[in-house]
């Protein structure tokens, strides 16, 4: 069971890490002042979940035996090692060891992508903490809590801002709805069960993602009508990344991710 537990926080750990990493390319760069510190201290309560989540399944990994540990992570950099830490997991693991969805590794294209991306996630994120902060593991349990309190905020700061693209200009509504219909389908993914969550699920841990799915749908369908857009209907899937199938982009993350502990292994400031 702690070799799925193991999966499972590592799904969340994932996301958290590579969305944080993709929208903190916004820092310096934002269209004004105060939405590039908004976006950069977002990319930072992503990254500050991720490495909770990565404690986590350090502690988890390092009370399995080897057998266990070589059927769940494959670099070269953990045969053999009796304990991992949080950055291990973060700088030394290769793209098909990591489980995060597809989404959360798109290009932000333009600010509308970014926004339609983070819209799709925050909404989901909010409905999975809701769950988790009342699952049977209390370490989970404590992480989903905190990491709800953010994921609301980031929730309604997306929110607002495909409002405030959708019911603006021409130009505004277009592109918003561009980014929206683009980004769709790599939303199937988030409600797609994994064998890590399936056996979480059955052991009273994880989350049920078709009921998440429903509050998911609920919501967006809402913002969207207040926004004027049009929710997508495509019923094209994007998926593989749970099971670590992703896309190229992950590998240019990951490229500039990890540099610095690859190219000087054991490096400390």
């Amino acid at each position: 069971m702690k070799q799925h537990l193991f999966s499972y926080v590592l799904q969340l750990a994932d996301n958290a890490l590579i969305l944080g990493h993709r929208i903190s390319e916004w820092c310096g760069h934002g269209p004004v002042l105060e939405q590039d510190i908004a976006i950069t201290n977002a990319a930072l309560d992503h990254i500050g979940q991720a490495r909770n989540f990565y404690q986590y399944a350090a502690d988890i990994y390092n009370q399995l035996d080897a057998s266990e540990r070589q059927l769940l992570l494959t670099a070269p950099a953990f045969v053999g090692k009796e304990n991992i830490t949080e950055d291990d997991l973060a700088y030394l693991r290769d793209a098909w060891d990591f489980k995060n969805v597809l989404l959360v590794e798109q290009q932000n294209a333009d600010w509308a992508f970014t926004v339609a991306r983070s819209f799709y996630y925050d909404t989901f994120a909010v409905a999975q903490y809701e769950r988790l902060q009342t699952c049977k593991d209390v370490t989970l349990a404590a992480i989903a809590e905190k990491a709800l309190k953010e994921a609301s905020y980031h929730r309604k700061w997306s929110s607002e801002w495909v409002i405030r693209l959708g019911d603006g200009t021409e130009e505004s509504k277009e592109k918003m709805q561009y980014a929206l219909d683009n980004l769709w389908p790599y939303t199937a993914e988030l409600f797609i069960s994994s064998p890590a969550d399936e056996v979480m699920l059955a052991e009273g841990i994880g989350v049920d993602l078709q009921a998440v799915r429903e509050d998911w749908n609920v919501y967006i369908r809402a913002i969207l009508e207040e926004a004027t857009l049009v929710m997508p209907d495509s019923n094209w899937v994007q998926q593989g990344g749970k099971v670590g199938t992703h896309s190229e982009h992950l590998g240019f993350i990951l490229a500039e991710l990890q540099f610095m502990q690859r190219a000087y292994p054991g490096m400390e400031w």
